[in-house]
């Protein structure tokens, strides 16, 4: 429901929800008179507008006549909101939680994405019936202190807890499966010509599929759980929590949208100290699941356009290990609770990945290798000898791939660049899992092969490509080693999206180019975001501190973002774990029964084997869940298989229905709107925030450009045509890329080799006295640009001869043009000109100059199309046919019965 709004009486409350245009609406009836049950009816019909407004009317009369007051209304309206969270009880009645307020945050294949900005906790039962306790007012504090105005999202028509390729494998499922699912949904709809519709069209109907959420990333899958059985599924709206974030790319104006989306887990959540490692059922801490989506704009058709996806996932070492933060240490000392020899928790947590992600599962593990005292190497050792445990029962070829790297010891050397080996390390990974592409490969790739392109992994099918499975990156926090990590792996993912869309025609992206930097500032967000979140401050290490390009301000920012990070794991985490707690139904307060603030720990709240002992005891070698290694590399949630399908719900739907109308449902033409508010010119634009306002010879996303943290260009005495000639330089016109060695030493010594071109630059430029003695043969000093700066390259060879004495021919016909005497051109015939020149055009059009076209036939059809166009215009009208009365018969049934 897009726009739910409540009415109330004395005894029950009117839920009335609509469509976007408000055309169609539902109703539910909430009773008021249970002090402490929630009595929900949803008679399942769907109401038109003026249906709705008689029912509403109806209840108006009847209960001032019941009540007496017939100079006062008896119905009145009490909230407006786009959507229901859930509902929630403590120690007293029900409460229904609205979303009041949203902003539009992305856009995806029409289906848009947006962020609660505010919402409305309302309390259902009576004055008359309710039952006060002194400790609800302490509840309703805590569960309010989750800001849901704080990075929540949802769709009304995406599917936010699934991967954009499992959303579009599901849409690709034959039809003959789907007709066989569609007997559950006849009985929800009072349609009676629902079948008459697609008889007469030939049994030709629209089906659509709605799968079930992943319950891992829903947050409020709690709060709907009273309510999920007996109201329709349109009432019920899901949300995530984590990160959104979407920016235009325009290439030579061409929109690409670049989409970053990162699905919190709602299993073992909380914060930074107070969470840590993982619980008996395999969820870890502080998981994240990170999707970059991909896609040209100007398509906006699952079916028709070009979308890719790659995700990879971060989240705690799955151990049994925690930190003890009573000694009041920044780094408290880490501890593992539990001896686990069989690698049972590890193993649940794998069989997870395995089931979403296929294989391979490749970890990359960040912390510390070597330290002078054990302390993030006792999480590396014990993370080793579980991944070998579990790999001796797994096939060779689905065995789990550990990458160590000591990311911290290689940030302090000044011999090895970082992002040089992330680089590397992101290479390998992508070209193991492959991404996701639904479109086959562009015909520009088969001309042009690229080596790095055929080695590339994943899984190829006739309608693109899949990824199969993840790369798991972690290091103790998973916050700042962890982001850079990721932004190289998705910088690099993101160069074969491009390239496999057609619009870089090699897979590679260089830093300082206007596409990188909007790329890095989306991971920056999704980094600060996430930091937020989890470890209560922004990032400490950004992209730039790898890149050993940061301001010097930067460093005292830092220290700040410690500090902040510090306290608030001080002293506000353990209120927040209680809230967390208290809105994901993790703890339920009851009667008799401690309250949360009593607890003197969660550890059993979230560890349910300690209450009581599981009746079914898993296997020490076959640790995944049955079925799945029989359709590996591809991950068995994507399958097509029995229990898959009933994770479906299929319904069938009209042609014309409103419902299944993208055009209306992002254009909406039945509103009112504005240039202004329009969410593609407010998001995030490469041209106009990223391209230097001086440049405007080469508008191309992937040049390369001087950063702008340095405040000047490299050559900071030349003038400003020549600095505009400098920034033309593209991935494409530039030299091949240097090795990583090279890179690595470039990059770390930026500061030294800006100076030493400035003093170079300060000595060729000194003024030379020249004089001007009008003869074109003289030769004169002057101060000329090397070609290694003006176009990358260095000439090898001093033209021949040869080379030099044509030059100079052409250089005199150019001077001896005007020279000439026009009078002898009219000598020459016709004849005479045509032997010394003859064009051929090359257009299909027989007439094609600057002067005058003759446009191409245009066939009957075309034609008969408008002329009836014209005469319409003019109110002569063409009798209508079968097929145009049974397309309007359609459209009045859809909009008004």
């Amino acid at each position: 429901m897009h726009s739910p709004w409540g009415s109330c009486q004395a005894d029950r409350y009117f839920l009335v929800g609509s469509n976007p245009a408000e055309t169609k609406y539902r109703v539910l009836k909430i009773d008021r008179t249970e002090p402490k049950d929630l009595v929900i009816i949803d008679d399942k019909h769907v109401y038109t507008q003026q249906e709705v407004r008689e029912l509403l009317g109806r209840l108006d009369l009847g209960n001032r006549t019941k009540i007496g007051q017939k100079g006062s209304s008896g119905l009145s309206r009490a909230v407006s909101a786009f959507g229901v969270v859930g509902f929630v009880r403590f120690l007293e009645g029900y409460y229904i939680v609205l979303i009041t307020k949203r902003r539009k945050m992305a856009d995806i294949g029409g289906h848009a994405i947006y962020k609660i900005e505010d919402t409305n906790m309302i309390y259902i039962p009576n004055d008359s019936v309710r039952v006060t306790h002194p400790d609800e007012a302490r509840y309703l504090r805590i569960f309010q202190n989750v800001d849901l105005s704080s990075n929540f999202y949802f769709s009304y028509s995406y599917d936010l807890s699934h991967s954009l390729q499992y959303n579009l494998t599901v849409l690709r499922m034959p039809l003959e499966i789907l007709k066989t699912e569609t007997t559950q949904g006849r009985q929800e709809s009072f349609d009676i010509f629902e079948d008459e519709g697609l008889s007469t069209q030939g049994g030709s109907g629209v089906f659509g599929i709605c799968s079930k959420p992943y319950e891992k990333y829903v947050w409020n899958a709690k709060l709907l759980e009273a309510v999920k059985s007996t109201v329709h599924r349109d009432w019920l709206l899901y949300i995530i929590h984590g990160f959104c974030g979407q920016s235009k790319l325009l290439i030579y104006g061409r929109p690409i949208y670049v989409t970053l989306i990162a699905r919190r887990s709602s299993k073992f959540a909380g914060t930074r100290f107070l969470k840590r490692g993982a619980n008996c059922e395999g969820d870890v801490a502080n998981e994240v699941e990170t999707e970059q989506i991909l896609y040209d704009a100007s398509v906006m058709s699952f079916s028709a356009g070009s979308y890719s996806s790659y995700v990879q996932v971060r989240g705690s070492v799955p151990l049994y290990w925690s930190q003890d933060i009573s000694t009041m240490m920044p780094k408290p000392p880490i501890t593992l609770d539990q001896a686990d020899p069989f690698a049972h928790v590890a193993a649940l947590h794998f069989d997870q990945m395995l089931q979403r992600f296929g294989s391979p599962i490749i970890i990359l593990n960040l912390v510390k290798e070597r330290e002078k005292r054990k302390h993030e190497r006792i999480l590396s050792e014990e993370l080793v000898a579980a991944v070998t445990y579990l790999n001796q029962f797994l096939p060779p070829e689905h065995a789990i791939i550990y990458i160590p790297w000591d990311m911290a010891k290689y940030t302090k050397s000044k011999l090895c660049n970082v992002l040089d080996r992330l680089n590397v390390i992101a290479e390998s990974v992508v070209k193991k899992t492959g991404f996701f592409v639904n479109r086959p490969d562009s015909y520009c790739s088969i001309l042009r092969p690229d080596e790095k392109w055929n080695e590339l992994g994943g899984y190829v099918v006739s309608t693109g490509r899949l990824q199969t499975g993840v790369l798991r990156t972690n290091c103790v926090d998973c916050l700042d080693r962890t982001n850079t990590a990721q932004f190289m792996v998705g910088k690099c993912a993101l160069a074969y999206q491009l390239y496999s869309l057609g619009l870089i025609d090699k897979p590679n992206l260089q830093f300082d180019t206007d596409a990188v930097r909007l790329f890095e500032e989306l991971y920056e967000d999704h980094g600060d975001t996430l930091s937020l979140q989890y470890g209560g401050s922004q990032l400490v290490h950004r992209v730039k501190t790898y890149r050993k390009i940061a301001p010097w301000t930067q460093h005292s920012k830092d220290i700040m973002q410690t500090l902040s990070r510090y306290y608030s794991n001080a002293f506000s985490d353990a209120d927040r774990q209680d809230s967390i707690n208290l809105f994901l139904g993790v703890f339920k307060p009851a009667e008799g029964k401690p309250h949360l603030w009593e607890l003197p720990t969660d550890f059993y709240l979230h560890h349910k084997n300690t209450l009581s002992l599981s009746q079914t005891r898993r296997s020490y070698t076959y640790w995944w869940t049955t079925g799945v290694l029989r359709h590996l590399p591809l991950p068995f949630d994507e399958v097509t298989c029995a229990e898959n399908r009933r994770k479906l719900v299929v319904k069938k739907f009209h042609k014309c229905e409103e419902e299944i109308d993208i055009h209306s449902e992002f254009f909406r033409p039945y509103e009112l709107s504005s240039f202004d508010e329009t969410f593609c010119l407010a998001m995030t634009n490469s041209t106009r925030d990223f391209m230097p306002k001086n440049v405007g010879i080469d508008p191309s996303p992937f040049t390369v450009r001087k950063p702008d943290e340095t405040g000047k260009s490299v050559l900071g005495n030349k003038s400003n045509r020549e600095e505009t000639v400098l920034q033309r330089k593209t991935a494409a016109s530039a030299p091949p890329p240097p090795s990583e060695e090279a890179v690595s030493s470039s990059s770390e010594d930026d500061s030294g080799t800006d100076k030493e071109e400035e003093g170079a630059v300060s000595q060729r430029s000194t003024p030379v006295k020249v004089t001007d003695t009008g003869d074109n043969t003289k030769i004169t000093e002057n101060v000329v640009q090397s070609t290694k700066d003006v176009y990358g390259v260095n000439l090898s060879d001093v033209p021949s001869e040869d080379d030099l004495s044509i030059y100079t021919r052409f250089v005199q016909l150019g001077q001896s043009q005007h020279k000439q005497d026009k009078s002898s051109q009219q000598f020459c015939s016709k004849h005479e000109l045509d032997r010394v020149i003859n064009l051929v055009p090359i257009s299909s059009f027989s007439q094609d100059n600057i002067y005058e076209v003759q446009p191409p036939r245009v066939d009957r059809i075309s034609t008969e199309i408008f002329h009836a166009h014209i005469q319409a215009g003019r109110g002569n009208m063409q009798p209508l046919g079968k097929d145009d009365f049974l397309m309007y018969r359609e459209y009045i049934r859809n909009r008004y019965m």
